[in-house]
């Protein structure tokens, strides 16, 4: 979304130049911090001894992580029948309990282990994903994983390439933008809400990335691993900064729907307006 909105601002205005670099909610909080940049982009709440440095941050728009698997997985389809619980996504990513796809399934016969893979870099998506599964962090993820990976793209690219891999990634690294279909070789791991041991019809949620995406912004989807996504800054926005992300809480909205993630709604919108207003938060004291 910040490349989005960079390209349309750069060009309703001009005399503006906005460059922008990858590396992480870790990097982007870090750089924020020590003033390297205007604007740190951090997909992961804000932490107390962030807010204790002086940070500033608005909430722009939300989406969420999702389990992913390999689509020729030997479980895939019986999973897609299931779904998998709360209790046996912990069970796989940090207490490694359930080894094999035939034990999370109840196959002995099945006996192919499953590949645990997380994230190397201090990422927004791998902490949300750990908040999702308990009072975790990356560095639980990390602890038990298999093998960690820089980037969401990679993380995807490896669960395409290995079938009895499961990972997690950001929904917009799991469909195609134009088909808004999972991308080949990778697919989500429906979770089942209910626990009841069968993917009832509103768990069904996970075929085109648009029943995602309303999934999430009714809130059927749970949160985390839906998350908001941030912006964030020392001390407060000014000048053309605040500018940009008065834009993009503004006119800006308007480019989320088409590229998968998920609006604020209105009143959130109005709050978070107020807050880069007045440069400060109720968290800040």
């Amino acid at each position: 979304m910040m490349g989005i909105w960079s390209e349309e601002y750069q060009e309703e205005n001009p005399g503006i130049k906005i460059d922008m670099s990858a590396g992480g909610a870790g990097k982007g909080m870090s750089d924020a911090i020590k003033g390297l940049v205007d604007i740190g982009m951090v997909s992961r709440e804000i932490h107390q001894s962030e807010i204790d440095q002086g940070v500033f941050w608005v909430s722009v728009c939300k989406d969420a992580v999702v389990a992913t698997i390999n689509q020729h997985n030997p479980v895939y389809e019986i999973l897609q029948t299931t779904g998998v619980t709360h209790q046996q996504f912990i069970d796989i990513f940090i207490n490694r309990s359930i080894t094999t796809w035939g034990q999370l399934i109840g196959d002995e016969q099945i006996t192919n282990k499953i590949n645990v893979y997380t994230r190397s870099d201090s990422c927004g998506a791998a902490e949300t994903w750990a908040q999702y599964l308990g009072d975790y962090t990356q560095n639980d993820l990390t602890y038990a994983s298999d093998s960690a990976i820089d980037g969401d793209p990679n993380l995807a690219a490896v669960i395409q390439g290995d079938i009895n891999g499961i990972g997690f990634n950001n929904i917009n690294f799991i469909y195609d933008v134009k088909t808004l279909l999972p991308h080949s070789g990778i697919r989500p791991i429906p979770i089942d809400l209910n626990e009841n041991g069968i993917l009832d019809d509103p768990e069904r949620i996970y075929d085109t990335r648009d029943e995602i995406v309303h999934a999430i912004a009714t809130d059927v989807y749970p949160s985390p691993p839906a998350r908001a996504l941030y912006l964030v800054t020392k001390q407060n926005f000014t000048g053309v900064t605040k500018d940009f992300v008065y834009w993009i809480l503004t006119r800006g909205q308007q480019y989320i729907p088409d590229n998968g993630y998920i609006q604020l709604s209105t009143i959130e919108i109005n709050t978070q307006i107020t807050y880069l207003e007045i440069g400060r938060r109720p968290e800040q004291t």
